[in-house]
């Protein structure tokens, strides 16, 4: 029998070669755990699993068991016990440690939300393509679609900022569709390709849908101006009156001699991340990597016609009593909040919304102690708190988990700051 520093050296040597893969695992499983759920397992309970791993009679059972305790090598075994048990507790402790620190790109919510494939991503843009396919199904409850309604919510297509996940891209799609098609309800299914599958039900209404509660809808004969959509607003002038009014629908005969009726459709005038475009069959040339073409809002030709306008009550009847009316579009000025953003694109920025983790680095802390432009390359715009909104918050603003942050940068630098602090 070797002497008592002997065994212990032997057993140190047996517990490097059998704790390796105990400690590997009990990493992986601290890793995992506080990456995903930001849980720290129990170190007794690595400990365990880990001599378990290595063989030794079931783990901590092993110093109770007499024929390991009273074996002529027990100096050897207890002492590789000792050292499997310290290299899985140490490797849980790093892989806890890491799993803390690194940038969360994946969640448990996140992985079970999916993700559009990059084959529908368009070339040189960071917008994926989002089709209507097959046929248009009728919602069960409702009354059936009409064949021109169903043809047109097929002919659809729509590019979308590809950062969005599909449960994102389904419910704005089915606003969209609601908003353009004067939908009752629509539901939206959506593919790893970018392909839709839509089940609407028609309108509920037609025009006193879109008349506010209290205003109601004159038509009157007049010289059209070129370019009028839905929503502008009008001021109609009559023999015996001025009335300003909002746009409902305008019809108009085009220039063109032999043209038809110009009947208009519902706007489409998209919003700043949503942008309807041609279907295949009136892409130049069947180009699929070519980036679609916007479609403008449905306006007018210009030319004689009739259109009609939402007018508060007591305008009625001067409208009423006019055969012929001229229109002058009247201008909303310029939406400052557009010109923003195009501003902040061409110079690189973005927006994105925020919400602060509980327990994360800004739960607790003020904007000034976190540094947030220092450290993260972003600005914090305004502060969404329970009782309320806060904008341009100073350095003194004090955050919780909860309250959502609107914050301006790069792409990137909202990438990485939302990973550390949402």
């Amino acid at each position: 029998m070797a002497s008592l520093p002997v065994e212990i050296l032997l057993g140190i040597y047996l517990g490097i070669l059998t704790g390796i893969i105990p400690a590997l695992v009990s990493w992986a499983l601290g890793f995992v755990f506080k990456y995903f759920t930001g849980v720290t397992v129990p170190g007794f309970g690595v400990v365990v699993l880990g001599i378990a791993l290595a063989g030794l009679n079931g783990g901590l059972l092993a110093i109770a068991d007499p024929t390991v305790t009273q074996s002529a090598n027990a100096p050897s075994v207890m002492t590789g016990l000792l050292v499997v048990a310290m290299m899985s507790l140490y490797a849980h402790n790093r892989g806890d440690a890491m799993g803390a620190r690194v940038p969360k790109r994946l969640s448990l919510s996140k992985l079970r939300e999916r993700t559009l494939s990059t084959e529908v991503k368009l070339p040189g843009r960071d917008e994926v393509r989002v089709r209507v396919v097959g046929d248009v199904a009728d919602m069960e409850g409702y009354p059936p679609l009409s064949d021109d309604l169903r043809a047109a919510i097929r002919g659809t297509e729509w590019t979308f900022p590809s950062d969005l996940r599909i449960s994102e891209l389904e419910s704005r799609l089915a606003e969209r569709l609601k908003t353009e098609h004067d939908l009752g309800d629509v539901a939206v299914s959506l593919d790893e390709k970018g392909r839709a599958s839509v089940v609407a039900a028609p309108p509920f209404s037609g025009l006193s849908k879109r008349i506010p509660g209290n205003k109601q809808a004159v038509s009157v004969n007049a010289l059209v101006p070129t370019g009028v959509a839905r929503g502008d607003e009008v001021t109609v002038i009559t023999a015996d009156a001025q009335v300003r009014g909002t746009v409902v629908s305008a019809h108009s005969r085009r220039a063109t001699a032999g043209a038809g009726p110009d009947v208009e459709a519902p706007s489409q005038a998209g919003h700043p991340d949503e942008t309807p475009s041609v279907p295949d069959d009136e892409r130049t040339d069947g180009d699929e990597s070519a980036s679609p073409a916007p479609i403008r809002a449905p306006t007018t030709a210009g030319g004689e016609g009739r259109i009609t306008v939402a007018v508060t009550r007591t305008d009625v009847q001067p409208l009423l009593a006019a055969d012929r009316a001229r229109v002058i579009v009247e201008s909303r000025g310029t939406r400052r909040e557009y010109e923003l953003v195009s501003l902040l694109r061409r110079m690189g920025r973005r927006f994105k919304r925020l919400t602060v983790r509980e327990d994360g680095p800004l739960d607790g802390a003020t904007l000034g102690e976190t540094r947030v432009l220092d450290n993260y390359d972003v600005t914090v715009l305004a502060v969404r708190h329970p009782d309320g909104w806060q904008v341009a918050p100073r350095g003194a603003t004090q955050l919780t988990g909860g309250d959502e942050l609107f914050a301006v940068g790069t792409r990137e630098k909202l990438t990485t700051f939302s990973e550390a602090v949402a």
